[in-house]
Parts: structure tokens; C-alpha cells; sequence
């Protein structure tokens, strides 16, 4: 059963640069890259890891239609962080404990899991009480993405790394309109409950496909199994479907009017559904995303996808972005 719909978000975000400035840093970047043959040929980046003003490497050109990041970035106030398109979500609104965003849980250490050996970190901590309680999230600007292969490695916790278990805490990975009014509003969510939540017993993944935010109209389909550890999560919305997969498993397929009908932002974050004081002292909840990896308008198999990033990786470029308009 799908849990009721998010409260509206009224998005207070935290610009870490002009986006003029932004733009006319992603263009001289762009133009320094060197083409490849297909996506694990794309161009290396050229860049120095560790700088005192950017970790990422120059945006190189790749193959059309793709967007890669291997969140290779010293921190949130890097440069290369908004120059390639994020931000940290650091103000007011819903979902979970409102107005309790934080830009301090977003952190990009190194991880020896982790392909590359380095990941986007979200921690999202409370001792229970409004005050105590921080949230993060992480999301694209601009809305560039609609239809194609969203494919992202997650690392989900079902336990906190400090403090007693039992917080209904929410990790998630999804797609969404800039504005919930949308008249073509589109959501396209993975969420993971270990602990359950809207009266529901975790621990629980699920999928949902949104039509309209209020009121509330979707169809979800609901994982109950312990997940714990790295996946690999892909949304593939293509010729008027939209199908989920976990480690290359399909989990569910949404038509008709639960598809993306507009420009999108890809969106990850970690909250909690409401407060648990009895559980007393502070705990800490961590979820982990090691890349991103996006292909406009195609279907892209999770051995392709694998394949790709692989390729990226291997070449040593941190970042790609060949999708129109960019």
C-alpha cells in the first residue's frame, strides 16, 4: 500500500553560485573536453583531484544525450558542485519534520565500498525532538531530464550508525517537477523504510508513479525485504512507461497517465516521518550514493548502464554532460 502523499515541499533552496556564472562555466568547460567513440570512451578529464577550489574534473564532451557524476567533490561549497548542476536543499517546508533542512549532512568522503572510493554522503540525525533534528537532500538544478534511463548506486541503511533503531526514516532517489502546482506535475520515487512508517512494518521499499501531489494520485507497488547495503536503482520512462529495477529486477511498471510528462530534477535525500523521543539519545542515519548516471531517450540495460559507468570510471572522468540544451 502506498503511504500518503509528501506534504508540498515550498523548496527554500541554498544557490551556492550566480547560475549566469555557472553557465558561462559550464561552457568554457565544456569545450575543453575531447570526444569519445560511446559512453565508456568518453573523454578523461583532465582535472586535479583534492584542489584547494574544485576536486572535479573539467566537463569533457561524451556521447550525446548522457549525464555521469561520480561525485568526486571536495565538499558542498565546491565550485564544480553547482558549476555541474547541485545543490543542497538548506530551508523551510515538508516532507518529514519541517523546516528542519540542513546543508551540514551533505559530505563527499572517501568510501573503500564504493566504486571509485568515493561517495555523496547524506546524514540525517535527531535525538527526537523538532530542535534536535536535522534533514538533507540533494537535488539537480534546472530540470533538464524527461524521458530515458535514470540509474543510480545506493547505499541504504536499516539501522542508525549512532543511537537505538527504530526512527521511521526515509531514504529516497526520484525524479520530481520544480513545483508541485504543476498542471503536469511528474514523480517518479524509489523510498525506503527500514523501520516502516504511516502505520506500516518495514522494512519497505517503494515505487511510486505520481499523476497529481494534491490531490493525492499515484500507483506504488511496495518491496517488503531488508535492503541494506549497495544497489543499483534504475528507472527506465520510455514510450509511455515507466518500469523500476533493483540489481537488474524489474519491481514494477507504470503506464497511462503515471508517466513523466515534464522537464524533471533528480532529487536524493534522507528524512524522517515524524518524531520518536522515546528512543532518547541522538541517532544518526546515513544513505550513500556512489554516481549518477542518466541517458535521455533511450532504454539502457543495467549491464549497459554498468558498462558505462565502468568506461567513466576507468578513463578517470569524474563528470559528463551532453544533454541537449546543456
Amino acid at each position: 500500500m502506498s503511504q500518503p502523499r509528501r506534504m508540498p515541499r515550498h523548496r527554500a533552496w541554498s544557490v551556492l553560485t550566480a547560475p549566469v556564472l555557472l553557465s558561462l562555466l559550464a561552457a568554457c568547460s565544456s569545450a575543453g573536453g575531447a570526444a569519445g567513440s560511446g559512453d565508456g570512451a568518453a573523454a578523461r578529464g583532465a582535472g586535479t583531484k583534492g584542489g584547494s577550489t574544485s576536486s572535479a574534473s573539467p566537463t569533457p564532451t561524451g556521447p550525446p544525450g548522457t549525464l555521469f557524476d561520480s561525485f568526486h567533490y571536495t565538499g558542498p561549497d565546491d565550485p564544480a558542485f553547482a558549476d555541474h548542476g547541485w545543490e543542497v536543499r538548506d530551508g523551510a517546508g515538508g516532507p518529514g519534520i519541517k523546516d528542519t533542512w540542513s546543508a551540514a549532512g551533505a559530505s563527499f568522503p572517501t568510501d573503500g565500498a564504493a566504486q571509485g572510493g568515493r561517495v555523496l554522503q547524506l546524514r540525517s540525525s535527531t535525538d527526537g525532538t523538532k530542535q534536535g533534528t536535522e534533514q538533507v537532500e540533494v537535488q539537480t538544478t534546472g530540470a533538464r531530464f524527461l524521458n530515458g534511463t535514470y540509474a543510480a548506486r545506493v547505499y541504504l541503511s536499516d539501522k542508525p550508525g549512532t543511537g537505538r533503531n527504530g526512527d521511521h526514516v526515509v531514504q529516497t532517489f526520484f525524479p520530481i517537477s520544480p513545483e508541485d502546482s504543476s498542471a503536469n506535475y511528474s514523480e517518479l520515487d524509489y523510498e525506503y523504510m527500514a523501520n516502516g512508517g504511516w502505520g506500516s512494518v518495514g522494512p519497505q521499499l517503494d515505487t511510486t508513479s505520481w499523476f497529481k501531489a494534491d490531490p493525492p494520485d499515484r500507483v506504488t507497488h511496495a518491496l517488503k525485504q531488508h535492503l541494506e547495503g549497495w544497489h543499483l536503482m534504475m528507472i527506465t520512462a520510455v514510450d509511455g512507461k515507466v518500469t523500476y529495477s533493483l540489481d537488474g529486477k524489474d519491481l514494477f511498471t507504470s503506464t497511462g497517465k503515471y508517466v513523466a510528462r515534464e522537464k524533471v530534477d533528480v532529487h536524493f535525500s534522507n528524512w524522517f516521518i515524524d518524531l520518536m523521543p522515546s528512543l532518547g539519545a541522538g541517532r544518526t542515519w546515513d544513505m550513500k550514493v556512489n554516481w549518477f548516471y542518466h541517458k535521455a531517450d533511450e532504454a539502457v540495460s543495467q549491464a549497459d548502464v554498468q558498462k558505462a559507468v565502468d568506461g567513466f570510471y576507468a578513463a578517470g572522468t569524474d563528470y559528463v554532460n551532453t544533454l541537449p540544451g546543456s
